[in-house]
């Protein structure tokens, strides 16, 4: 008979009582070969061999192989080690810290009883998750974002998702995504993997490592009497349940985006989790802001070791120490203490342990406005100078109503338009998202189909206009307004795929009821020489499934924050009117 494996490393290290309860694991082809009922003894060097390798016995006596000794006493001696064997296994015998960290060993049982490989490999650490329908719906790739867990489809899921995927929404466009990614993945095992579930990573998907089940056989469940028996949602909770008593003690989760869902589960004992993986942020207050206040005793503690140059019309300041960690290229960095100059700068350059300022151009000043358009405040000053920047081609703006986003990116737009003939056109879209109940079709052209959600855009231009024309009377308003509208393109979100901007300043207003989906489409419409400005309220999301951690304008945000060609800026104070302020503040 072939000497059984050597004992692993960290068997090795258990003490001799212990080792009597344990025994390493075996292959499941080797645990079900035939084992001859007798073996015939070694002879010489190989019985000697044998005789020294204590775990030989255990092995013999865990399969009930009888062993023919030479002599009757070394027969006696092995028949009584055997029965000692056994009766330790029989009896709970405490073990030290060692024997309980060994997780590739098991007890010694005279038959392994059929299935325990699967159930130790199903008590590990891996979960379940079962997604319900709206999770595909809302990201089809959602399938590979749960890593090394497990993944559950009820069959009602599938019937749902094929209810779906006609139309042309966003939601329609997902389900077919989401029928395709299991389409493939279904192809790349075969019909015969089904019910051993199909591996995530047959697709090149190398983040997921667990597996995907469907529903392929009824499962028995009781739910209460108050639940429809009809309706998917309680079937898919039902799901859930037979799941856990199947898989116990195995964690089974269900997987919603519906709040109601996850309540009622949870309401039966269920685990339940909203679907996290497309909130870029947790807390919206961790947004980044796009400025930071440098300390009151900067200059005190720093000031010797600054380097300080001018170029321009633009002074610069090398910097070093912990602050630099903090610091991103195009991030506004201010000074202001009672007593002391202010200082207001932008950080242009990021290289090891030091950082250079750049400081700004005041846009509050008379000489320096922007159609007519002057900043009234701090933020208002840093972003006209994202906006105003050639080299800058991406600039998010953030901030409560009336703080001026749309009147300051239709004045740098316009001014680098019609003055400097930056770019060709200024072409401005938005969420055609209603606050209350939609009014129905509107007639006319793309253009005249908008303009109803274009209210802010004829606002500004009229504001604009107006402090252009001065008091050119009503001919020049007339033939300004008409160069004005000349100039500006209103199109709609719904035709943007496949199109290509050239030296276009591209204005997306209330960005934040895009999904991080449709902000990417919108991005990627750029070519040479566009700049696209997104704009919007975090506080007024009107879009379902949409919070402030999974908005597009946040995810944007979130991405393009340090690159050297984008900026952003969180502009705090509103400059609408007093009334507005006060109203954003307590209602």
């Amino acid at each position: 008979m072939p000497l059984p494996p050597a004992p692993t490393k960290r068997a090795a290290l258990l003490a001799p009582e212990a080792y009597l309860l344990t025994a390493p694991k075996e292959p499941k082809e080797e645990a079900q070969a035939p084992l001859p009922a007798t073996v015939q003894p070694p002879s010489g060097a190989t019985r000697k061999r044998a005789a020294r390798k204590a775990p030989a016995t255990a092995s013999a006596a865990s399969v009930g192989v009888t062993v023919t000794a030479p002599d009757a006493s070394n027969q006696i001696s092995d028949i009584a080690s055997v029965k000692q064997a056994r009766d330790r296994s029989t009896r709970s015998v405490p073990v030290d810290d060692a024997t309980a960290e060994v997780s590739n060993v098991t007890p010694i049982r005279a038959v392994a009883p059929a299935g325990s490989s699967r159930k130790r490999r199903a008590a590990g650490p891996k979960k379940m998750f079962v997604l319900d329908t709206n999770v595909l719906l809302h990201d089809p790739t959602s399938l590979f974002r749960f890593e090394e867990h497990d993944i559950f489809l009820p069959m009602i899921v599938l019937e749902e998702l094929d209810a779906h995927k006609k139309g042309m929404t966003e939601v329609a466009r997902n389900g077919r995504q989401a029928s395709r990614t299991l389409d493939a993945l279904a192809a790349a095992h075969g019909a015969a993997d089904m019910a051993h579930g199909l591996k995530l990573d047959a697709t090149g998907q190398r983040a997921a490592t667990g597996r995907l089940f469907f529903q392929t056989a009824p499962l028995s469940y009781q739910l209460p009497s108050s639940l429809p028996q009809g309706k998917a949602d309680n079937q898919i909770l039902g799901v859930v349940e037979a799941l856990r008593k199947l898989h116990a003690p195995r964690e089974v989760v269900l997987v919603s985006k519906d709040i109601n869902m996850r309540v009622k589960a949870r309401a039966l004992g269920l685990a339940a989790e909203d679907y996290q993986n497309d909130k870029t942020l947790e807390d919206g207050d961790l947004l980044y802001s796009g400025s930071l206040a440098l300390p009151a005793d900067f200059w005190a503690k720093a000031g010797r070791n600054v380097e300080s140059w001018q170029s321009g019309a633009h002074m610069y300041y090398r910097i070093g120490g912990p602050l630099v960690a903090q610091l991103m290229v195009n991030q506004f960095v201010y000074f202001e203490a009672p007593g002391e100059t202010s200082m207001y700068t932008r950080v242009t350059e990021i290289r090891d342990k030091t950082a250079v300022l750049e400081t700004l151009k005041d846009y509050g000043s008379a000489k320096n406005a922007v159609w007519g358009v002057n900043t009234r405040n701090r933020e208002q000053n840093f972003a006209m100078n994202l906006l105003m920047d050639p080299d800058v081609d991406f600039v998010t703006l953030t901030g409560t109503a009336g703080t001026g986003k749309t009147l300051m990116a239709l004045a740098a737009g316009l001014t680098q338009v019609l003055d400097e003939r930056r770019y060709t056109e200024i072409i401005m879209t938005r969420a055609t998202v209603s606050v209350g109940e939609d009014i129905g079709f509107l007639p006319g052209t793309e253009e005249e189909k908008m303009g109803p959600w274009m209210g802010a855009l004829d606002d500004n231009l009229e504001f604009l206009a107006k402090g252009d024309g001065g008091n050119a009377g009503e001919w020049g308003r007339a033939a300004t307004n008409e160069l004005i509208r000349s100039r500006i393109k209103i199109k709609s979100m719904n035709f943007m795929r496949g199109r290509t901007f050239l030296n276009k300043y591209v204005i997306i207003d209330e960005a934040q009821n895009l999904t991080p989906k449709q902000m990417k489409t919108l991005i990627t419409r750029a070519g040479p020489g566009t700049k696209i400005i997104c704009m919007g309220n975090l506080a007024q999301i009107d879009t379902p499934y949409l919070t402030e951690g999974s908005s597009g304008l946040t995810f944007a945000v979130d991405r393009f924050k340090g690159w050297p060609h984008s900026g952003h800026i969180l502009l705090a104070r509103g400059e609408r009117s007093r009334l507005a302020d006060f109203a954003s503040e307590v209602l």
